[in-house]
């Protein structure tokens, strides 16, 4: 691990990951767009010019944020579903671990689902979305490999988790375990809910009497 002193000065350790810890507080104080690789560069007490030696620009930076993440998103999915052997209730779990990481990991999640940081630039973070991206792929189990049904169905409980999460941050700022353990549960009853009913999703065939009331 990197090593650097409470004061700001950075000694002799592992400077990108230094970088990435400076950027995570900084986001956690100030939000996503008020960070800066100058100001990271100042808590560290480094140059200016010395962040720019591991990575290209302010994005680079913070793709390896989001890497970060990824890693500690991914580890609270498997936790949550450790003991989850149905696919309806791995989903439910992803979906607790997202309004957890949320969180307690704000300056992470806002990373990863604010920051629109491109991962088609960067190898190494379209990597670190595999493992996420794999638990994913039992939509397509549960919706026996009819892809417009799964695509459906991922948007709808992406919607789900996402919503809970965003609502607990601006609702509970500073959310406790109970607030976090409560918000998680309703976004897994949700989901479950939403997999039960997800024949609702599919459009109305044309003709039918719901198709007739919507053009109404």
């Amino acid at each position: 691990m990197p090593v650097s002193a409470k004061g700001g000065r950075y000694h002799h350790g592992d400077l990108p990951a230094a970088l990435v810890d400076a950027a995570i507080d900084l986001i956690a104080e100030r939000g996503v767009r008020g960070f800066s690789v100058a100001e990271a560069s100042r808590r560290l007490g480094v140059s200016a010019a010395a962040p720019y030696r591991h990575f290209a620009d302010r994005d680079d930076l913070l793709a390896a944020v989001a890497v970060r993440g990824l890693q500690v998103f991914a580890a609270m999915i498997a936790a949550e579903a450790d003991d989850a052997q149905d696919p309806s209730q791995r989903l439910a779990a992803m979906t607790r671990a997202y309004v957890r990481f949320a969180a307690q990991e704000r300056p992470l999640f806002e990373t990863l689902f604010r920051a629109g940081v491109d991962k088609s630039r960067y190898p190494e973070l379209q990597r670190a979305w595999e493992p996420v991206d794999e638990l994913l792929d039992v939509v397509h189990e549960i919706c026996a490999g009819d892809a417009a049904a799964a695509d459906a169905l991922a948007t709808a409980l992406e919607a789900i988790a996402h919503g809970y999460a965003v609502m607990l941050l601006e609702d509970e700022p500073a959310a406790g375990p109970q607030e976090i353990a409560a918000a998680a549960d309703r976004a897994a009853a949700a989901t479950l809910a939403m997999i039960a009913g997800r024949a609702a999703l599919a459009p109305p065939e044309p003709g039918s009497e719901v198709s007739d009331q919507r053009r109404r």
